[in-house]
């Protein structure tokens, strides 16, 4: 402003030569002057954000205030009961979730279903390092995988690394923070637990929630024959859903009472190891006997509301689909050589409209569910290496090291070469780390 204007502040980092004596003020000293420096920047950091607090909310305002929550603030929930507990093993039973859940809904405004349904997806690992060769890196490439399906698919991803219970490890501490994540996402309809060795090979594919799985509250895959004879094999829960309902909750409770951390285990092992096939004269009782005997043994009561999946490979066996990976790639690319529109280069947020129209395209000219299966050649939507041991590393006796190496490799480049073609880039083979440049109008142009 004219007749107001002031000089500005210029700060010398050196004195000038032959003023420090004299008859002159001496300059402040060097150690004085930088903390008069660092206050001045204090003072003027403080006065701005001073200065933009009083404009939040304000109209036009790009900053929005949020209150801090306060014992009034909102109306009470299920959260502030002092008896509502998340532990699994100790805690006291939760009823009337179903109420609760959707009290909790239209108090925060999300009391209309929302389409498509929302979805947790609940993984982890041990809390220690992984003592295999390669055990880390390979548990970082199964999350990074896990990773890119939820972000392209809108899923939020909760991985867990400790042990909710210490009684319920290895392979039943999933039991503790599926339930828990259950509690703390009461606006997510659907809990989805995957296996730390299970990759997404197809991040096409969306789940068929509202329309397949309508009115079921827990969906895993299954083998129709093996089911028939009561086989512990019959249903793998390496990968399964759980709708969030009280249904579910009464199912997890039921199923960690048959669990290590309660005093009817050894009960329930002799028990279910002398019902279910295949086990011959194993003594070793984990979770998923647990889970396969309380539902075919439960079936009138339990099966109206469960679903096995067998249409498609919710989860394959690995051994089943990775040496037919590079033929599953090629027919897809021979689809999009004839489609052009398919080629065109987009940003990833778009991902999901590229892959409804791929899915439309090759369901006439790649044979097979989409999904996968064991006929034809459509992507699998997971492939699960059950009995690779990827941090332990100790395998399967019936599976070599190269066979699990390879493998897990081979698929892991599979599921990144469908995230990278986003960003322009592929491997250069399929056990290959490297990456090469897509050319334009790839892969009509593949060179």
């Amino acid at each position: 402003m004219a007749g107001s204007e002031v000089a500005p502040l210029r700060v010398s980092a050196f004195p000038a030569p032959g003023k420090q004596h004299g008859g002159a003020p001496p300059r402040l000293a060097g150690r004085a002057r930088d903390v008069l420096v660092f206050a001045a920047g204090v003072a003027a950091a403080v006065l701005a954000l001073l200065g933009s607090a009083s404009v939040l909310g304000a109209p036009g305002s790009r900053l929005v205030a949020f209150p801090v929550p306060g014992p009034e603030d909102g109306p009470r929930t299920f959260y502030d009961d002092p008896e509502l507990s998340y532990d699994a093993v100790d805690g006291r039973r939760l009823t009337g979730w179903d109420a609760k859940r959707a009290e909790w809904l239209r108090s925060r405004g999300l009391g209309r279903r929302p389409a498509p349904e929302r979805v947790v997806m609940v993984s982890g690992s041990q809390p220690e390092p992984c003592p295999g060769d390669a055990g880390d890196h390979l548990m970082l490439r199964f999350l990074k995988n896990k990773l890119d399906y939820c972000r392209l698919h809108g899923i939020k991803l909760l991985y867990n690394r400790d042990f909710l219970q210490p009684a319920m490890t290895s392979y039943w501490a999933k039991i503790p923070i599926v339930r828990a994540a259950m509690l703390a996402h009461p606006e997510a309809e659907w809990v989805w637990w995957v296996d730390s060795d299970a990759v997404f090979t197809d991040m096409d594919f969306s789940l068929p929630l509202a329309t397949k799985y309508a009115g079921r509250n827990f969906v895993a895959y299954g083998w129709p024959d093996k089911i028939e004879r009561k086989s512990w094999l019959g249903i793998n829960n390496g990968v399964f859903l759980l709708r969030n309902c009280q249904w579910s909750l009464d199912l997890l409770d039921e199923w960690a009472r048959m669990g290590p951390a309660f005093p009817e285990h050894g009960q329930w092992a002799k028990v279910v190891l002398s019902s279910l096939a295949d086990k011959g004269n194993s003594t070793w009782f984990d979770d998923q006997s647990a889970l396969v005997y309380l539902l075919l043994y439960n079936w009138e009561r339990l099966g109206k509301k469960a679903f096995i999946e067998t249409d498609y490979f919710l989860m394959a066996y690995w051994l089943d689909v990775v040496d037919r990976l590079d033929g599953v790639a090629a027919r897809y690319e021979a689809v999009e050589r004839r489609m052009p529109w398919l080629r065109r280069r987009h940003a990833e947020r778009e991902h999901m409209r590229y892959a409804a129209a791929r899915n439309a395209a090759v369901s006439g000219a790649v044979p097979g569910p989409a999904g996968g299966g064991y006929k034809g050649w459509r992507r699998p939507l997971i492939t699960h290496f059950v009995g690779c041991q990827p941090c332990s590393g100790e395998r399967n006796p019936m599976y070599s090291r190269e066979s699990c190496d390879d493998g897990m490799r081979r698929a892991l480049g599979f599921a990144d070469d469908q995230v990278l073609r986003a960003y322009g880039f592929r491997h250069a083979a399929p056990l290959n780390d490297s990456v090469r440049p897509l050319p334009f109008d790839y892969p009509a142009r593949n060179n």
